[in-house]
């Protein structure tokens, strides 16, 4: 089982010192380059197609707003908060994720690639037809996530727990699930294909992959 990455804080990242204070609010189209963004509160903000380069985010909130196709690459977010945002097809590149929470949130389409998410809850999200590589969820809940028709590859749970998981049509490969606390799948067992489950989990999957497969399960003659 692979080891749990640990969250990095503001001073340990490499543009920590080159970061310089944002004010107003973030531009559609705009790319914006190692800003720090602190105790914002962003409502209905409309920042579709800009992009952010070694940004750091802390302690600041998203509600409603349209962020479609915007671009994170090298980011750092703490305790950040985004509900009910359209974050619709946005890309996700060396990003860390730490104590954030999304509710509501729509992220289907979206690309994300050596992306951690630390201490985070996931309500009510769609990331459908998303594509995940190298994505770790460490000590995260995951809660009513539809992940349905979604390319995971090298995705891990650590310390995790997934309550009532949507996986209908998803592909798998590499993706490691043992270091999840509780296994909570809603639908698209047989979709599991390519995940790796220890034996404990097996055990509590099988009654639902069996009726997947269409296997009856009788006891005695």
């Amino acid at each position: 089982m692979p080891t749990s990455p640990a969250p990095r804080d503001l001073d340990d990242l490499p543009y920590a010192e080159y970061l310089e204070p944002f004010g107003g609010e973030p531009e559609r189209d705009l790319t914006h380059d190692t800003l720090r963004f602190d105790g914002d509160d962003f409502r209905d903000v409309d920042c579709g197609g800009a992009g952010f380069t070694e940004c750091a985010f802390t302690s600041v909130s998203f509600t409603g707003g349209r962020c479609r196709r915007v671009r994170f690459n090298d980011v750092w977010f703490h305790t950040v908060r985004w509900v009910g945002t359209d974050l619709v097809e946005t890309s996700w590149m060396d990003a860390e994720v730490v104590s954030g929470m999304l509710a509501g949130v729509e992220v289907h389409g979206s690309a994300l690639r050596r992306v951690t998410f630390f201490n985070c809850k996931f309500d009510s999200v769609n990331v459908r037809a998303a594509t995940l590589r190298d994505v770790h969820f460490v000590d995260c809940l995951l809660r009513d996530v539809d992940l349905a028709e979604a390319r995971l590859d090298g995705v891990t749970f650590p310390g995790s727990t997934l309550d009532g998981v949507r996986f209908d049509g998803a592909r798998m490969k590499g993706v490691d699930l043992r270091g999840a606390v509780a296994l909570g799948v809603a639908s698209g067992h047989g979709s599991l294909r390519g995940a790796i489950v220890d034996g404990a989990q097996l055990l509590d999957l099988a009654p639902a992959l069996a009726r997947e497969l269409g296997i009856e399960v009788r006891d005695g003659r």
